[in-house]
């Protein structure tokens, strides 16, 4: 057997079991401004504790910027746009914002969406932006091997064409 049909081959494996692997969520940080200002980052397709179907889901533990809470942390409940209004609650410090429906899917599977939304304070008083930004930077490490494992396969290709001649 020849090399290039060995070579064509094992791209061809890593090619789809690269391409079965399942995807990485995203980091998405979370800038609030406003009359409280906290930041804090989730997966783009968070780990839920909690769910309601058609409601609401809760994320625990978050770590972050949370001025007045007693522990560095926050939960949140995350609402689907109905008769909660869309927005979220923020359990330590409380603060419950309503406004845009912050995410989509499913609330066991939910997916943030990205941009800059308008919040109002549920219980009163208050104005709220809320900014969802991507800050993954670094390519995952299965789109790294697709890229390589094709140069390789090109190089090999025209080193084989190179020294056929």
């Amino acid at each position: 057997m020849n090399l290039n049909k060995i070579l064509t081959g094992v791209a061809a494996s890593a090619v789809l079991a690269l391409a079965a692997a399942p995807a990485q969520a995203d980091t998405f940080q979370f800038s609030l401004t406003g009359d409280y200002t906290a930041s804090w980052q989730l997966d783009s397709m968070p780990a839920v504790d909690e769910g309601s179907s058609g409601l609401a889901f809760l994320v625990t533990n978050v770590q972050g910027s949370f001025p007045g809470s007693a522990t560095g942390t926050s939960s949140g409940f995350f609402f689907r746009n109905t008769s909660y209004g869309g927005g979220f609650v923020l359990l330590d410090p409380e603060l419950a914002v309503t406004g845009a429906q912050l995410y989509t899917g499913d609330e066991s599977s939910p997916t943030f969406t990205l941009g800059t939304f308008s919040l109002t304070n549920q219980f009163g008083a208050g104005a709220y932006t809320l900014t969802v930004t991507d800050v993954t930077a670094v390519p995952e490490p299965t789109n790294i091997a697709l890229l390589l494992g094709g140069l390789g396969l090109f190089g090999t290709m025209a080193a084989r064409r190179r020294s056929a001649k």
